[in-house]
């Protein structure tokens, strides 16, 4: 009984830890210039086109950084385990090298790099995906080992080639489906990260969401509140998803 009670003063002291700085973003967001209750600063997002047009890069990013990852690490890392395993400790250090990087000296580095792209491909705000792959790459690649490693993979991929599957179809049909949860969870990293980065975008000149939304904090702060607390709730929403696919293939799984 004791454990109980302690356990949930525990989480109650987390919740409100977590929920009393959105309370706070939700009431200043809210307050009218006479002292009331106003939602001029919410209903402003969709009436400013650079904003919205923010928010759609910063949205796009986010899929094609995680649609990149994924596609790198997924075949990469499977294909280690089974044919390279040797090279796995040089993959794992190449891969969360960025994670020791601060992202001011990426810029350092990136900056010649995007002259050269610019020159090439455009100065399209999409270009930030490939800067950004390199930024997630370490959280998605932990996410997608824990997935690999909670699977028999050698006996799964040696029983779908001797059925006569190809290397795409044992990728496809067989890795894929059994570390969902794994893909869900190393997007959902890609998708907060990306969302919430502000340096190199600001430092290479694109304006994404959270550009947009210091820029708006010196002219309006409301504004600036209110967008910070969507995608906040996008990102806590990205999660309960998250959670609830998980808990439903597990779910499955007992049935089965």
């Amino acid at each position: 009984m004791a454990m109980k009670v302690v356990r949930w003063l525990v989480l109650g002291a987390l919740g409100a830890f977590f929920l009393l700085p959105l309370v706070a973003m939700a009431e200043f967001s809210t307050r009218g210039v006479d002292g009331g209750r106003s939602l001029d600063s919410w209903t402003s997002i969709l009436s400013d086109p650079d904003l919205v047009d923010a928010i759609l890069v910063s949205v796009q990013l986010a899929v094609t950084s995680s649609l990149v990852v994924l596609a790198l690490l997924v075949p990469t890392m499977t294909w280690i385990r089974l044919r390279l395993p040797g090279l796995r400790r040089l993959v794992e250090f190449l891969c969360l090298l960025p994670i020791t990087i601060p992202a001011i000296v990426l810029v350092v580095g990136l900056a010649p790099v995007y002259a050269w792209v610019d020159y090439f491909v455009g100065d399209s705000p999409l270009t930030l995906t490939f800067a950004y792959a390199v930024l997630v790459l370490p959280f998605a690649y932990r996410a997608i080992d824990a997935g690999l490693s909670s699977i028999d993979l050698k006996t799964l991929a040696e029983a779908a080639r001797g059925l006569g599957a190809s290397w795409g179809a044992v990728l496809l049909r067989v890795v894929v489906p059994n570390i969902r949860t794994a893909l869900i969870g190393a997007s959902l990293l890609s998708v907060a990260l990306v969302l919430g980065e502000f340096t190199l975008a600001s430092l290479l000149n694109f304006d994404t969401l959270q550009v947009r939304v210091n820029l708006l904090g010196k002219r309006n702060a409301g504004v600036s509140i209110a967008v910070s607390l969507l995608s906040l709730l996008f990102a806590f929403a990205l999660l309960f998803l998250l959670s609830f696919v998980g808990r439903r293939r597990g779910t499955v799984a007992e049935e089965g």
